[in-house]
């Protein structure tokens, strides 16, 4: 908790001396990112929009996510945090996004994709990056990582850095 606070805070001065905002586009993590921005006093100067599309049919309706993506890929995927990014984005105008999507379990693993498999993906209007990360952990702490390594990532690229290298 201490830890997402101190990243929230260090974004929110990052992206105030920018005049910049950042949206949100989240599923497994079910709005723990936006709520974790949120604790910051004054972050309505700097966060424009969180979207928690836990279905593939909110994807699609809320963040424009190609349905046939979901039947060729699967929600977890680079494809689909990648759409999910453009989208918040495109539609809330910040210029700063993270979309997760993944396993937080006990349930819903695969061979292909086991309980901890987060797609992560980046955007600051000119740039897009993603990422897959193999967490470990109960449900709790596969959320918990998922939101830090998104917030770190939107440190970095905030200060004008890849947010894949931390």
């Amino acid at each position: 908790m201490e830890r997402l606070t101190e990243l929230a805070r260090e974004l929110g001065t990052r992206l105030q001396a920018l005049g910049a905002q950042v949206s949100t586009a989240e599923s497994c993590t079910g709005g723990g990112i936006a709520e974790a921005i949120t604790r910051i006093a004054g972050s309505s100067a700097w966060f424009e929009a969180g979207y928690v599309t836990y279905s593939n049919a909110q994807k699609t309706a809320q963040l424009g996510v190609p349905a046939e993506l979901f039947s060729r890929v699967g929600a977890v995927s680079r494809e689909v945090v990648e759409a999910m990014v453009r989208g918040a984005q495109q539609r809330s105008g910040a210029r700063f996004a993270v979309a997760v999507s993944g396993i937080a379990g006990p349930d819903g693993g695969t061979p292909d994709k086991p309980v901890g498999t987060v797609w992560l993906a980046w955007g600051d209007g000119e740039r897009l990056y993603s990422e897959c990360h193999h967490f470990s952990g109960d449900r709790a702490a596969v959320r918990r990582q998922t939101a830090e390594t998104a917030l770190a990532g939107l440190v970095r690229l905030a200060a004008g850095e890849n947010p894949l290298q931390g």
